[in-house]
Parts: structure tokens; sequence; C-alpha cells
């Protein structure tokens, strides 16, 4: 075979120039992919909540305070009403017994009335069904149901869900008229998988027997807590000898204490929140389900299910807009057909993304080898000229 210099000279500058971009180029396996993923947050860009009192009568006073004090907590980190679903038994603050008509208090202080004139009840009375309750997870509503009584979540949402009253093993009594089962929430959180409605769900209850009502979850992205283990009851914390009856339950009471020492820019974590969950505080076993959950709650920010979201990044720009759309980057006017082919993308800093070291050495490490193919490979091809001359 006759190798001529022109040809030589030819191909040294094609693996050059492949060298070269392919030097600038970041190839990053499906593993390596996958650990700066896992290494990120929670990718969510819109919080709710589902706030559920599931009793009523005037001796659950602490669920109807339960419930209130969560959804003054969410509000206070930043959901709004219009992304809260509220509902319950509404028969408390009225109720002839209450010796301070229009009030509820969660504290014997009676420091602060969780009911006011602020807050926005969705699902009151009779309303407060399992179907209903359902409806809302899955979305399954006729045409003329109001959008403010909806649950309108999508594949970037995180929702936080909380119920309360009375339960057994597996279940959970609506308005002690009816009940519905750990495999009826299950198939429920499923359905919103399947329809993408959720990024990630935070479950919460509050009743005897808690824990068993998320064991039969198997939708991914579920972080779950209960407040009592199977055989065992919830407990109140303390009651108001004003009122007569049991304000809040111990394990409600203590996930506000801790949640009233932060703010709605705080980094604490959703392991710190547990820590609190002892036997000597809640006076029962709480249990805690992390299998289904993609994340270490160590890496979970309070604020991914009790706030909303507040990161939010603002371009920096030099020149107005209507300059921007008519000059170039030399400050040359450009018309409007060949601006499309002026403008430049935006250009993403690696410091926008999570990265995690090891992927960024690896990235690096991979850079480093395809350069050093590209001058191995040039350094041949000139050695070849020289033999073929």
């Amino acid at each position: 075979m006759k190798i001529t210099i022109s040809g030589l000279l030819n191909l040294l500058f094609c693996f050059t120039v492949i060298g070269g971009v392919l030097a600038d180029q970041h190839f990053v396996t499906n593993d390596e992919a996958e650990n700066i993923i896992k290494a990120s947050d929670s990718r969510h860009t819109n919080n709710w909540a589902v706030l559920v009192s599931t009793s009523r009568f005037w001796f659950n006073y602490r669920h109807m305070a339960n419930v209130l004090s969560l959804y003054r907590t969410v509000k206070r980190l930043g959901i709004p009403d219009s992304q809260i679903i509220l509902m319950l038994s509404d028969d408390i603050a009225c109720n002839p017994r209450n010796a301070f008509p229009g009030t509820v208090f969660n504290n014997q202080d009676q420091g602060f009335d969780l009911y006011g004139n602020l807050i926005e009840v969705d699902y009151r009375g009779y309303e407060v069904t399992v179907e209903n309750f359902v409806r809302l997870l899955t979305d399954r509503w006729d045409e003329n149901h109001p959008r403010s009584k909806r649950l309108l979540t999508d594949e970037n949402s995180n929702i936080f869900i909380y119920l309360t009253g009375h339960g057994g093993n597996e279940f959970l009594k609506f308005q002690d008229a009816e009940e519905i089962g750990s495999y009826d929430i299950a198939d429920a959180f499923e359905q919103m998988y399947e329809k993408k409605r959720y990024n990630e769900i935070f479950f919460m209850i509050d009743t005897c027997q808690a824990n068993s009502m998320y064991e039969r979850f198997y939708s991914p992205n579920i972080l779950a807590v209960g407040s009592s283990k199977v055989d065992e009851s919830s407990y109140s914390h303390h009651s108001d000898l004003d009122i007569g009856v049991a304000v809040i339950d111990r394990f409600t009471y203590y996930t506000l204490d801790f949640l009233e020492k932060i703010d709605k820019n705080s980094t604490a974590t959703m392991d710190k929140l547990f820590d609190e969950y002892t036997f000597e505080n809640i006076h029962s076993s709480p249990g805690i389900r992390t299998d289904l959950f993609k994340r270490d709650v160590k890496d979970v920010l309070l604020t991914d299910f009790f706030g909303n979201v507040q990161n939010v990044v603002v371009d920096e720009v030099e020149d107005g807009i209507l300059y921007t759309a008519n000059y170039d980057e030399d400050g040359n006017l450009v018309s409007r057909q060949n601006k499309s082919q002026t403008t430049k993308l935006h250009q993403v800093k690696k410091a926008d993304f999570n990265y995690d070291e090891e992927s960024i050495t690896l990235v690096k490490n991979s850079k480093g080898r395809i350069q050093v193919f590209g001058l191995l490979t040039s350094v041949v091809l000139v050695g070849l000229w020289f033999v073929a001359k």
C-alpha cells in the first residue's frame, strides 16, 4: 500500500480535530448520571397539603385542633390556601358546649386562636367522606366540581398528607359512619403514581394503631410516619380545664413543637423531626417507613413538604429587553430575520447543579484520557509520515 504525504497530512488533521472535539465533551455513564440524580434535591416545583380530621362531635375537639394547627404551620411556611385542601367536621368552634364561641385552641393557655377569620375549609361536615377523600387524591370528579376543591397536582408536586381521628388495625373511621382501609389508600396512591400526580408524598397519620395504615403502600417516592404501632393507642397531650376536653394529641404536639422553631428558609432536615418521636415524648411507638422513598431522610428538607418552593433564580440582565431583541453582542443592529441566527443559548454553569465531587472527578478523568489519546494518535501519524518519506 502506497502512503502519500498528503494522505498522511489529511489523516493527521482529521484525527487531531476529532481528538479535540472528543476532549471537550463530558461523557457520563448511566451509573454516574444516576449518582448525580440521587445526590440532588427533590426537584419539585410546587407544594400541596391535604389535611383531614376524620372525626366529629365535641369530645373529639383535639382532632380538629390537630389539623388546624398543621394548617396554620404550612401556611406560615409558605404554602398558599389555594394549594391546601382542608377537610374537617367544623362542628367545634360554634358548638354549644364551647366556652369560647368561635374559637379553637391547641394549648391550655389559650394563647392563639386556630380558627379565627382566615381559614378556608374546602370540605366540611358530611362532605368529609371516604369517597370524597379518594376522589380528591385520584382527581375523579365530574366537570362541574369546583377547581378550588380539587388537588391540582402534577409530576412535579410534593404533597403532604395528614390524617387524624380514630382508627384501628388497618382502618380509619370517617365521621363514625364509615371506614377507609389501608388497601384503599395504597391503591389511591398507585393511581396517583400512574397518572403522574406527584413527585413525592409525605404521609403522616395520628391515630390509634396508625402504623398499620401505611404498611400496604407499594408506590414509589412515598415517605410515611405514624403515631403508634399495632395494638397501641395514640394519646392526647393535655386538657384545658376551661374547655373541658383534651386539646391536642401528643404526636401532633411534638411535631408542631419542632416545626415552630423553623422558618420558610430553614435547612433543617426530616431526620431531626423524627428524632423527636421518642417513646418518652409520644407514650407510644411511632413508626417511620422509608423503603419506598428514594432519598435519605438526612437529605430531605422539612420545607420540601411543610413549606413551598422558595429557591427561584432570577437572571441578571445588563441590557434592556428591547435592546437585547434588536442588537447582537457587538452592538450591531440586526434584522428580525437574522436575529434568530445571532441569538445564543444561555450556558448553564456547573455550579447550578448539585454534582457530587466523585462525579466531577470522573468527568475530568474522562476528559484527560481523551486528550492523551488524541496526542498519542498525532505522534503515531507523524512517525508514519517520516517512515513513508
